[in-house]
């Protein structure tokens, strides 16, 4: 649905936007953003990240607590994608534990932060950006198992039988 309209002709003009606003973000700029988000910019994250409405939510609530908590982030995305007014990245950032972070006091260790990224881009500026960041993944480098050891990585490589369902019923 939300790709029915996508005008493919608008990719290069989307994926100047994204790289643009990327560098930016990876360079911890705050000023001049606003060059890349439109004024009803919505940022849609996952379950401990929240949504912001506007940059300045943004900027606010996400940008400026991240950078709190992480510092020295070295962004490396695996694959960017591009299509019409859409693009997309995942990838991981390498950043130290330099600040409060869901609670746990800065540790000093160095962490990786996967993540991936949608993007929606109309009239030259960035409408919608979805995103998912692997916090279970950060918590357990801290020491945190969100998943109190019944995470289904215990499946992984046969070390546990899963259940399966029975499809008799």
């Amino acid at each position: 649905m939300l790709t029915d309209d996508n005008d493919l002709s608008k990719t290069a003009t989307t994926r100047k936007v994204i790289e643009s606003m990327v560098d930016g973000l990876n360079e911890h700029q705050i000023q001049g953003m606003s060059a890349f988000f439109s004024d009803s910019f919505r940022w849609i994250g996952n379950t401990g990240c929240g949504v912001k409405n506007g940059l300045a939510e943004f900027q606010q609530n996400w940008q400026g607590p991240f950078q709190a908590a992480f510092a020295d982030k070295v962004c490396t995305d695996e694959a960017r994608l591009f299509q019409g007014e859409w693009g997309a990245a995942f990838g991981a950032q390498k950043a130290i534990h330099a600040g409060a972070f869901m609670g746990i006091p800065a540790t000093g260790k160095e962490l990786e932060i996967r993540y991936m990224d949608f993007w929606k881009v109309e009239d030259g500026k960035i409408v919608d950006n979805w995103v998912m960041v692997d916090f279970p993944h950060v918590l357990k480098q801290l020491g945190v198992d969100v998943f109190n050891g019944e995470g289904w990585e215990k499946y992984d490589e046969g070390r546990e039988k899963p259940p399966q369902p029975d499809h008799n019923k």
